[in-house]
């Protein structure tokens, strides 16, 4: 028999960020399209009406509501919680900057405009940010 361990019992310390988050958490559904196409149609629609925006709530609520019970059994462990704030997370954002400069180039290197995917991304984290 296994035991799992959680995070605050595999590591000591937890690093978080002032403000809004440096990161982005997706969720993806992903089907061998050959696979879908062979399903029939009632099990599509099924597939269809249970994924998409309704399980995309569904998963970001699940993954929010393990947020601060996860922190609290963090903190209970005696694990140290750094948090990142003021020019420390200028710090931060400035050393992931390349990151995002050599995405856009990739992108654009394939006729996308990368740039205009991280505004809107920007956007709608700053939207929905609550």
């Amino acid at each position: 028999m296994t035991t799992a361990l959680k995070v605050s019992e595999l590591v000591d310390n937890h690093t978080e960020f002032e403000g809004p988050a440096l990161y982005t958490l997706t969720f993806v559904l992903a089907m061998n399209k050959d696979a879908y196409a062979a399903m029939p149609d009632d099990l599509r629609a099924i597939l269809d009406e249970k994924s998409g925006e309704e399980f995309s709530v569904f998963a970001g609520g699940v993954m929010q509501d393990f947020d601060a019970p996860a922190r609290e059994l963090a903190e209970d462990n005696g694990n140290n919680i750094v948090i990142v704030s003021g020019d420390d997370l200028t710090a931060w954002q400035d050393a992931v900057a390349p990151i995002y400069d050599s995405w856009i180039a990739d992108m654009e290197s394939k006729g996308i405009d990368g740039q205009a995917l991280i505004d809107q991304a920007r956007s709608l984290i700053d939207e929905y940010d609550g």
